[in-house]
């Protein structure tokens, strides 16, 4: 029997336990989920805590949380004086609430601010992973609640980027280090898709706007357009057509799942906390500077600060870094790992020293163009290098 079949052997049997054996699990990810059937797709829903252990639980799961999903759309997405299915209430809303009210409670009034952070998410979903045309294309399973409404629900037509003025949620902090040093971009925007038809980055910017919404103390952040697109990406790409269906649901909940344990990354009064970025990029330092002394001092005498490359590193989990294909191989590693973010370290950590020789001749200019465009390299490499941290 070939390795391959062997490790698939291996994953289908832990996957049909009655109750999952979470450290079996863990490590068999941790090594890569191989691209066969739904593997992946509830691989990563189980490692971020969406689905228990207990398979018995997983179908009754689903069933909640994508039905509060669609509750959340029903409620949230909608432009004000359109609540509540009742005529006569939503003429007497509109009475009530003017569009010119300044008053906290105005539906309206929140209806503009969101669409100050809409603003922003709608540029950021119309550039995701410009290098597949995947988040371009329609998709088979649209918001029958969306595609429908004649655009009273459609996200994109509320932000016309020649009206309002562009809404800069950037993380503010670390002076030049904010997560805006983002480096993909897409030649082309992104055209939105006709009525009855959406294309996957306007569901991704439903999913956005809905996780902004519902959490107030964070809002949007530039940036997690990147952390939402792989995940989104491998949900919406499952073999298995019940599952796909329900892409825009399932990714929502992991999204949310995996910000629950980031979101330190991108709140800056928290940037010194145990959780906080400046904290793990000091431990980066830390690991530097034990396992190559002489990396270190160099990149020091430069002045090279580990927030001029790393920052983006940890902060999107590598997701700028390499092609699609590599980042979801890297997750499946950062996800499976109990210390979550250890091995993340320990990526970065690899990715420095596999370019030792490089940075040890390289000048201050050549050493940040090179860590923050890290050149095209086998991941299993950097992984493999990672490991033997």
């Amino acid at each position: 029997m070939s390795i391959f079949k062997a490790r698939v052997k291996e994953f289908e049997e832990a996957l049909e336990s009655n109750e999952i054996d979470i450290s079996t699990l863990r490590n068999l990810c941790f090594h890569g989920i191989p691209d066969v059937a739904s593997f992946r797709a509830i691989c990563w829903k189980f490692l971020l805590g969406y689905l228990g252990p207990k398979r018995c639980t997983w179908t009754e799961t689903l069933n909640q949380k994508r039905a509060l999903y669609r509750q959340f759309i029903e409620e949230l997405v909608l432009p004000p004086g359109l609540n509540g299915d009742d005529e006569r209430d939503n003429i007497n809303a509109g009475l009530s609430d003017h569009p010119l009210s300044e008053g906290p409670e105005s539906a309206w009034n929140i209806f503009f601010q969101d669409n100050e952070f809409l603003l922003q998410i709608d540029k950021d979903v119309r550039r995701l992973c410009p290098d597949i045309s995947f988040f371009q294309q329609a998709t088979e399973y649209p918001s029958d609640i969306v595609v429908h409404s004649k655009g009273e629900r459609r996200l994109h037509q509320r932000v016309v980027p020649t009206v309002l003025s562009s809404a800069i949620v950037e993380r503010k902090g670390l002076g030049m280090t904010k997560i805006n040093l983002i480096t993909k971009r897409s030649n082309e925007n992104y055209a939105a898709m006709d009525e009855g038809q959406e294309a996957h980055w306007e569901v991704v910017e439903r999913i956005l706007f809905l996780y902004a919404k519902l959490n107030p103390g964070q809002g949007y952040v530039q940036g997690m357009n990147e952390i939402v697109g792989p995940i989104y990406y491998i949900m919406a790409s499952d073999p298995d057509l019940e599952y796909r269906k329900h892409a825009e649901a399932d990714c929502f909940f992991c999204f949310t799942a995996l910000m629950s344990e980031i979101r330190d990354f991108f709140i800056k009064t928290l940037d010194d906390s145990e959780g906080g970025i400046k904290f793990m990029m000091a431990k980066l330092a830390k690991m530097l500077k034990e396992k190559d002394s002489e990396v270190y001092d160099k990149l020091k005498e430069q002045e090279l600060h580990p927030q001029y490359y790393s920052f983006r590193w940890i902060t999107l989990l590598l997701s700028q870094e390499f092609p699609l294909p590599d980042v979801v191989r890297i997750w499946d590693s950062i996800f499976s790992d109990e210390h979550r973010f250890e091995f993340l370290i320990r990526i970065c950590c690899a990715m420095i020293l596999i370019q030792r020789d490089v940075i040890l001749q390289n000048d201050f200019a050549s050493n940040v163009k090179l860590l923050q465009n890290y050149p095209p390299i086998d991941i299993n490499v950097v992984l493999s290098h990672a490991v033997s941290l």
